[in-house]
This record gives C-alpha cells, structure tokens and sequence, in this order.
C-alpha cells in the first residue's frame, strides 16, 4: 500500500484521537510501509496528514490542542468523546483547481460521486433514464442521475426500535443527485439546476454535483440555492476532496411521486425495496440484509491507489500531490 494509505489504514486501527507520533509507530509496527527511502519517516507522516487536512479530503480531520494536532477518521467522530473534541475543530480549504480537461464521460464521475457519497454514510444507485419505461421522451426530468438513501446512525437496538415505533421517516433520508461534467454560464446552471429541482422534488435533498463551476457563477448558485434549496456539490479527481458549496434544504418526502418513479424504472423500485428491507430487517438478519444492499448500490473506491488508476483509465484529470 502507499504511505497514505497506510496512515488511513493506522488512524482505522488506532480508532479514535491520536497524533502522527502514534500514526507513524502504528505503520511501523504493522509493516503497512517501508519507510527506508524516507529519513525522517514522523516528519514525513505529519507532513501527509496536514496535506489531507488542506486538501480537504473528508475522510480525515483534525483538533487543535495544546502540544499540536490530534487527527481522526471523519468516519468516527460519533465514537469520539465530546469532551475530547473540544478544541478547535480545524477546516483548511483547499486552493481552487484549474485547467481540468473534459475528455472524460459524464457516467465515469458517478464512481467518484459513489464514493464521496459513501464516506459520509449514503447508499447510492444510478439511475439510467434511458431504462424507464413508458412514452417520456424526456425521463431526464423525471428522474434524477443518482439516488441516496442515509440511515439514522443509533448506537442501541432500543433506540433503533423505539423510533421506528414512533416515524419509521425519521429513520432515513433520501438524496437525489443530478450530475454535469462541467457548468460555465449562466444559461447552462439555470438548465441543469432547473433538471434538478424537477427530477428531485420526492427526496428530503436534492443536489445539482458538477465536476466544474466557473468562479463567476457563484453568486448566481448562491440565489438558487437560497430561492429553491438544491444543494451544490464540486467534485474532484480525488473524490474525498469534493466540496458542498451549498448545503440542500430538507423537503418531506413525496411519496406519490416516489410510487411513479417505481412504476416507470425498475431499478428505482429496487433500490426503495432493499432500503425497505434493511429497515424493517430482524437484529440478526440486519447485516446480512446491509450487505445486500451494499453491493446491489454502485461501486466505490477501497483506496486511493485504485482512484488514480480509475481517473487515468477513464481520462479524468487528475492532479498528484
């Protein structure tokens, strides 16, 4: 594996707050990297970790306390003590990428949208519009290009039961995602975001994702999104650097037109019966049921080495650190 790998691979193992002294001594005893081309192998661990940091690469975050930075898995921060994350929370942002070519198809993002989505705990199908059925010339505005579903993440089965008891809604959230390579004038934002609002009116969050925005569009997305409350997400090559510029505003469920959609695609009705069946699952049928529907979702990323060869393969432009 790569030294990066290797520190995502140590902060798994490590599982809660821990800084690149520990990070470095994990790799090293666990022989997950061989650090003979590097002399000063703690210099270099710290280095990488604050380049995740200002990369803004979500998989990973950081504290300020006294002594320096301690850093945990994002996917973790449930586990971690209040208490313990009581120093201040650190948030770089990345510089702004330019000159990406678009060689690229549109469907080769939905992998790296797959995979972001699956860092922050959502289930994600595509959706192929060509596949409904029907005389709709235009299934594009119907339905979106990605669906997402997010579970309630309660830490006892008496929660879980008792809440379902109570709403088994407050016990999901829907996503819908409309992909575009890239939007740059306003006359392309106003249509594709207009797409989204249409083919996302069912779900609790709708989100118009772009590989691309031009800088001069912002205050534009910033209306829209203030006016009809579909988020906006930039990709990257690096899917776990993806930004939401704007986060979407919550709407109820449409459930009738949650039933049209099951009605005219079938893979659309697929994915609502497999959330159906994790969410009414027995305890001891419940991981097996979660499997299912993992691997009945798209495909994600398991590291970075497999995201650098994906973006090559299908010519997304793609920039080493």
């Amino acid at each position: 594996m790569t030294i990066k790998e290797a520190i995502l691979k140590s902060l798994e193992d490590i599982g809660g707050l821990t800084n690149y002294l520990e990070v470095t001594q994990n790799i090293t005893d666990n022989k997950y990297y061989d650090f003979k081309e590097a002399k000063t192998p703690n210099a270099t661990v710290s280095a990488l970790l604050g380049d995740f940091i200002r990369n803004g690469d979500s998989r990973i975050k950081r504290i300020k306390q006294s002594g320096g930075y301690l850093y945990y898995l994002t996917k973790n921060e449930s586990l971690i003590s209040i208490e313990k994350l009581s120093g201040e929370i650190i948030d770089e942002k990345p510089e702004k990428k330019s000159d990406k070519k678009k060689t690229y198809e549109k469907r080769s993002l939905h992998k790296l949208l797959s995979s972001y989505l699956k860092n922050t705990e959502i289930y994600s199908k595509t959706i192929f519009h060509e596949q409904s059925n029907g005389k709709d010339n235009n299934q594009i505005w119907t339905h979106p290009d990605i669906v997402g579903i997010k579970f309630l993440n309660l830490q006892t089965k008496a929660s879980q039961n008792f809440i379902k008891s109570i709403n088994r809604v407050d016990t999901f959230k829907l996503s819908s995602y409309e992909i575009k390579k890239e939007i740059n004038s306003d006359s392309e934002l106003k249509k594709a975001y207009f797409q989204a609002v249409s083919n996302s009116s069912w779900a609790n969050f709708g989100y118009l994702v772009a590989f691309e925005f031009s800088d001069s569009l912002y205050d534009e997305m910033s209306r829209l999104n203030q006016s009809f409350g579909i988020g906006i997400i930039e990709l990257d090559s690096n899917p776990y650097q993806s930004k939401i510029l704007f986060p979407a505003k919550y709407k109820d469920l449409d459930f009738k037109t949650i039933d049209k959609l099951c009605v005219i695609n079938k893979e659309f009705e697929k994915f609502i019966e497999q959330a159906e069946k994790l969410l009414t699952a027995q305890e001891r049928y419940y991981h097996s049921t979660e499997r299912e529907l993992d691997e009945f979702c798209d495909s994600y990323f398991n590291n970075d080495t497999e995201i650098e060869k994906y973006c090559t393969e299908n010519k997304i432009p793609f920039v080493k650190e």
